[in-house]
């Protein structure tokens, strides 16, 4: 396994059930509110500060994930994308990488045909049964609850970025 995290120069994450919890709030002006862990945006930036891309690949549109992405920096957005290897596809030509660099965390049998393809697949430990099994990393925690977080610092530690990135930077 750490074999395969030390060739990662991407990381592609599902939005509702790993970056969320999955739940979806409307208010009564049809405003829609996700619940975004702060733990995983920070195991984000220091995926990036590791030299590691972030994309995200949802199936829904939300002008949510719009801002979170912005806020983190993420450009690889794709939004709507029912055909997960699509945009997939479309990543790998933008970015120049090929599937052995490449660690995706998905949560639902939507995320299946691409988790398949990449070098690394995560799950939260809440996704369906199915993609736990395509999952060669099932986190112990669920989407929107350090899931994303703790991939992030698998990676750093499988790169070998983990000590100067967190362990001197905050004297552990």
């Amino acid at each position: 396994m750490m074999e395969k995290l030390k060739h990662i120069e991407l990381l592609i994450l599902d939005v509702d059930g790993v970056m969320t919890d999955g739940r979806i709030v409307w208010d009564a002006n049809g405003v829609e509110t996700k619940f975004f862990n702060v733990k995983d945006g920070h195991g984000i930036k220091l995926v990036q500060r590791a030299g590691i891309q972030v994309g995200i690949i949802s199936g829904r549109t939300s002008p949510v994930v719009d801002l979170r992405a912005r806020e983190l920096g993420i450009e690889l957005v794709y939004q709507g994308s029912l055909q997960k290897l699509e945009s997939y596809a479309d990543m790998l030509r933008r970015t120049g990488l090929a599937d052995h660099q490449v660690a995706y965390m998905g949560d639902d049998v939507i995320d299946v045909p691409v988790m398949r393809r990449v070098a690394f697949a995560a799950a939260p430990c809440d996704a369906l049964p199915e993609v736990r099994a395509a999952a060669a990393f099932v986190s112990g925690c669920g989407g929107g609850m350090g899931a994303v977080r703790e991939l992030c610092d698998l990676l750093l530690k499988g790169r070998g970025a983990w000590e100067e990135l967190v362990v001197r930077r905050y004297d552990l």
